[in-house]
Order: C-alpha cells, then sequence, then structure tokens
C-alpha cells in the first residue's frame, strides 16, 4: 500500500472508531425505570418481580442489559427532571410505576417506549385505546382506585357497625385535569350505605402518624387506605399504627395483610411487575409497544389476616370468608 493511501486509510479508520465504539457499547440495551417512590425496602419485591420478568425473556441486568434506576422519593416534582435525565441517557425503553411518573416519561419523549402502571390510560389520554395503544406507551391497568368501592364494601360488611370510615389518601398526588375524580366514587358509595367518610390526608411517614391521630377525633370506626405507590412503600408502617391504634383497615395490596393487616383485596403486584419485565423485554426484542395492548387484570385476590381479626375482637362473616383466596390463620 502506497504511503499516501495508508495516510487516507487511517484518517478514515480513525473517523470510523467513534461511530463503532458507540455502537458496541450500545450493544448493551439500556432501560430506564422511573420510580416515584425510594429503592429497596418495601419496594423490593416488586423490583424483584420486574426483574424476574425480564429473566423469563431473557435479559439479565449485569449480564446482556443495563438498568438506569432513578427514584423520585416521593417528591413528584423531580419527576420530570429524572425522565429528562434518562432520555439524555438514550436508553432503549422506560419503565414507570404510577400516572405522575407515566406523565413525566411521556412529556420527556415521544420516540422512546414507555411501559407503564396506571389506572384508567384512556381516560387520562396516555393511549388512544386499550387494544390499540398507539404511540410509544403501553404497559397495565391494575383496577386500583376503581376497585375502592368493593372495598368499602367488604370493610362495612366485616365492621357492619361502623358508621365512619375514614379514607387515607395522599395529598401530594397531582390530580389530573378531565379524569374521572375516584374519591368521588367512594363517597357516593358511602352515602348510599349511610356512612360518612372523612378524607384524611397524608403525603410523608410523619403524616401518616398524625393521620391515625386523627382517627380518634373522627370517630371513625374502621379505615380504607388508598392504593397510592406512597402508602405501599409504608405499608409495614400503616399495619403497625392499625394495630396500635386498634382500627380494622382494608388495603389494596396482598402484603399488607401478609404483613399483619386485617384484609386487603387487590390485583396482585407481583404478577403486574413480572408482566411489565415480559412487555419491556418483548420491546427489547423488537416488538412496538403500539402492537402490545395494554392489560388488565381479570383475578382479584381477597386475604384476610384471621388472626388480625381475633386481636380486633371481630368475627369474620361465613360470606367474606367463602371468597377468600387466602385465610391467613
Amino acid at each position: 500500500m502506497r504511503r499516501r493511501d495508508f495516510i487516507i486509510f487511517l484518517a478514515g479508520a480513525m473517523a470510523a472508531w467513534p461511530l463503532a465504539a458507540r455502537a458496541q457499547q450500545k450493544a448493551m440495551p439500556v432501560i430506564g425505570f422511573l420510580g416515584s417512590t425510594s429503592p429497596g425496602g418495601q419496594v423490593a419485591p416488586f423490583t424483584a418481580a420486574f426483574l424476574q420478568g425480564l429473566s423469563e425473556i431473557g435479559y439479565v441486568e449485569g449480564q446482556n442489559v443495563t438498568i438506569e434506576w432513578r427514584w423520585a422519593e416521593g417528591q413528584y416534582d423531580r419527576l420530570p427532571a429524572l425522565a429528562a435525565d434518562l432520555v439524555d441517557h438514550r436508553v432503549d425503553v422506560i419503565v414507570t410505576g404510577n400516572t405522575p411518573a407515566t406523565r413525566a416519561a411521556k412529556g420527556a419523549t415521544s420516540t422512546i417506549p414507555i411501559v407503564f402502571n396506571v389506572g384508567d390510560p384512556v381516560g387520562q389520554g396516555l393511549v388512544a385505546s386499550l387494544a390499540r395503544p398507539g404511540g410509544n406507551l403501553t404497559g397495565f391497568s391494575p383496577f386500583v382506585m376503581e376497585l375502592m368501592p368493593k372495598r368499602l364494601e367488604l370493610l362495612s360488611e366485616l365492621v357492619p357497625q361502623a358508621r365512619v370510615i375514614a379514607f387515607l389518601v395522599n395529598q401530594n398526588f397531582p390530580t389530573i385535569e378531565g379524569f374521572k375524580d375516584p374519591i368521588r366514587d367512594v363517597q357516593e358509595a358511602a352515602s348510599t350505605k349511610g356512612i360518612q367518610l372523612p378524607i384524611v390526608k397524608a403525603a410523608a411517614e410523619g403524616d401518616i402518624d398524625a393521620a391515625f391521630g386523627s382517627l380518634v377525633e373522627l370517630h371513625a370506626d374502621a379505615l380504607l387506605v388508598d392504593g397510592a405507590v406512597f402508602f405501599n412503600s409504608h405499608r409495614d408502617r400503616l399495619v403497625a399504627l392499625a394495630s396500635r391504634h386498634t382500627v380494622p383497615a382494608i388495603y389494596p395490596w396482598r402484603e399488607a395483610t401478609v404483613a399483619g393487616g386485617l384484609i386487603s383485596y387487590g390485583t396482585s403486584f407481583t404478577a403486574v411487575n413480572r408482566q411489565i419485565g415480559i412487555y419491556v423485554g418483548k420491546i427489547l426484542q423488537g416488538t412496538k409497544p403500539a402492537d402490545l395492548p395494554v392489560q388488565q387484570p381479570t383475578t382479584f385476590e381477597l386475604v384476610i389476616n384471621l388472626k388480625t381479626a381475633k386481636t380486633l375482637g371481630l368475627t369474620i362473616p361465613p360470606t367474606i370468608l367463602a371468597r377468600a383466596d387466602e385465610v391467613i390463620e
């Protein structure tokens, strides 16, 4: 090779090297995980289920996929910046855990696929329809708030003398304009039963303590716990306070009843997070989010803790026991 030709070849090779290096670095796909709470702790079983779903479809963190974890630690105003950071890192797909995180991710990108876990994504304008979501979003709609009237019914059946049932909600959860107000549905259900439903708000762990303290002033006979991610990440605290204040409470998550809560009714969040992992794996393999329908659960778990019921002096009606999927003794 002549010297002039060699120099031209060398210059071309050097110019192409950064592109080749970037291509090699991108050989391992990158997942962006946008969480509204804090890592570890009571969220750990759900992230473990997500990783399990990923592994079932062939992706293991650190081996053939990288995960960029971002946590807002309960500060929803941080979500847009965290979402923008994931976009800057050029992740291949973004996983979101609730409505605020999903809206932050949607505002940050219209091209990177987003897999969510939110209630009524159609009503919130996140997707065109469940069967054909369109765009770059898909995921799961777990019926968390939609089941609140049913939980109220179960709680009133379990504590028939209850005339005041407090409803614990997350005051920092942003309202969505045009989105059907789920609190109103529960209030209407309570009104038809002649039950007062005072709203008790909390946004930090200290607020939870104060909320339980206010139950005495409200003369609350029982407690209905909202399905917010914030409360799920503090479910052990909720269960402990319910026990200390001897208040019957119903939760949306099985894990709370296993931890000593009285009763729970809802979707298996472990199963949902596993399915999210599988969906993310399918997208990494080339499936477009628009071609993956938004899934909704078809089964719901009713779990009862008889030991807690005995401590509270409650007798579980046979009609509820007959419907239970799991009874903890």
